[in-house]
């Protein structure tokens, strides 16, 4: 057995563990396998171990990634900033959008879809800590925000994504998820997805209502940005 599928092995029993902690029904958690500079050939090994969905931050990075794994069912979903001329190939390249912040960019990512694909299922990132340097709209945007983007014809909205600030204290690890999960329940929309919680609090997101994990690090191990 790989490193990479002992890894996956370990968070699984981290999420079924957490899940049931909560008192929530198994699988109602999803692994969402973040391999932003990892090598296609770590994907395939992710996938070997039954790994079907991979997170990516950065748009050239992946479609290269995309273009070598062809022959594997695999689901996209992009997961960083999101730039007005990448908004095509977002649009045609991925299942998911986890990162939308704006009404414009919306906009561009339903134009674009193509129309033979199924409606691009998206979430909207928000700045639940109000950090300057984090993307994400405010939580005072986001039910205009919401009711906007739920109108556009070629997107499904599905629910909210956050990345609150880093903190080893799980207090505040709970707090800042459960004030996300307040944003989705008073937006009284049909959603059903909260993507939050990373390797270090993937516990504390479970306990407030995650439906993805978003795990890096504790799959493919430590970040390589030497290459770019």
């Amino acid at each position: 057995m790989s490193t990479i599928a002992d890894n996956i092995a370990q968070v699984r029993s981290r999420i079924r563990a957490a899940e049931q902690a909560a008192q929530r029904t198994g699988q109602s958690v999803h692994l969402l396998a973040v391999s932003k500079t990892k090598p296609a050939q770590a994907l395939r090994e992710a996938y070997a171990a039954g790994v079907r969905d991979f997170g990516e931050n950065y748009l050239q990075e992946a479609l290269g990634k995309q273009a070598e794994l062809t022959d594997l069912p695999l689901i996209w979903h992009f997961i960083g900033p999101i730039q007005s001329n990448k908004t095509r190939a977002i649009a045609e390249h991925f299942d998911w959008v986890h990162s939308v912040d704006r009404l414009k960019i919306a906009q561009r990512l339903s134009e674009q879809r193509p129309a033979g694909l199924p409606p691009l299922n998206i979430c909207i990132q928000v700045n639940v800590s109000g950090e300057a340097s984090k993307s994400g709209c405010t939580p005072a945007d986001l039910p205009a925000l919401a009711a906007a983007i739920g109108a556009l014809p070629n997107l499904k909205l599905r629910g909210l994504m956050a990345i609150p600030e880093p903190t080893e204290d799980r207090a505040a690890q709970d707090a800042a998820f459960a004030a996300v999960q307040r944003l989705q329940a008073s937006l009284d929309l049909p959603l059903d997805t909260l993507s939050m919680g990373m390797s270090h609090d993937l516990e504390s997101a479970i306990a407030q209502g995650a439906t993805w994990v978003r795990i890096g690090t504790a799959l493919f191990g430590a970040r390589d940005y030497s290459a770019g």
